[in-house]
């Protein structure tokens, strides 16, 4: 029986880490990767690591680096890190596994915050929606909103955790692989979120993909400058 007294263990911790990696591509992007016994963890880090506002961004259950849309990750991270903030885009240990995907996401996120962040966003594709739901679940206080794309609603079933944390789902109408209905039992769940859906749009939702790249980096500006306002007073 473990003792009741010793203290938590970080996600870092909990991954057990062999090694650990740290390349950097550009003056804007590094590489982090993380081997542990059960895969190796990628993090793809735009802006500087002591940002304090940290978009951090996940795939779907076949894993993958570049998101929804038209790569949008990597130009969400681009935008963000010119703008003073930074950006994560995790890949999974272990695609398709929720209860692993989500220790790599709060392992990103203890990364960012033993690195000076104090808010963030998590975005999440398809399966990977419901890593970020859960993620907002395990640090409501710290996180600033949460926006899906074509999310299953399985894995979300508490995403009442979230609290008030704003919510954005995004979902195209002719998704053949989770319908928008998936979306709208996400923020029933939740109580709360806004479903905006787009029309002739499918999974990948690259029909969308101008749009998306308007509407989430305004959206995530504006929940990162809300929650610092209200930290504040």
């Amino acid at each position: 029986m473990a003792d009741e007294t010793s203290p938590a263990r970080s996600p870092l911790e909990m991954l057990g880490a062999l090694a650990k990696t740290d390349a950097e591509l550009d003056e804007t992007n590094r590489l982090v990767e993380i081997y542990t016994m059960e895969g190796l963890l990628q993090v793809w880090w735009f802006g500087l690591p002591g940002a304090t506002d940290v978009a951090i961004m996940g795939g779907g259950a076949m894993g993958g680096l570049t998101g929804p849309g038209r790569a949008l990750y990597p130009t969400l991270g681009k935008r963000l890190a010119a703008d003073g903030r930074a950006a994560m885009i995790v890949g999974y240990r272990k695609p398709g596994d929720l209860s692993r995907c989500l220790l790599d996401v709060c392992a990103a996120t203890d990364l960012a915050l033993r690195n000076g962040a104090e808010r963030f966003a998590l975005l999440g594709h398809s399966f990977g929606g419901a890593v970020a739901v859960q993620g907002a679940g395990t640090f409501p206080v710290q996180t600033a909103g949460v926006v899906t794309f074509a999310t299953q609603s399985a894995g979300c079933e508490e995403a009442g955790r979230m609290g008030d944390v704003p919510l954005l789902l995004l979902h195209g109408e002719r998704d053949s692989i989770l319908g928008p209905e998936n979306s709208m039992m996400v923020q029933a769940l939740a109580g709360h979120g806004e479903v905006r859906t787009f029309p002739d749009t499918d999974h990948l939702m690259a029909e969308a993909a101008d749009e998306l790249e308007e509407i989430v980096p305004a959206w995530l500006t504006a929940r990162f400058e809300d929650h610092r306002a209200a930290v504040q007073h």
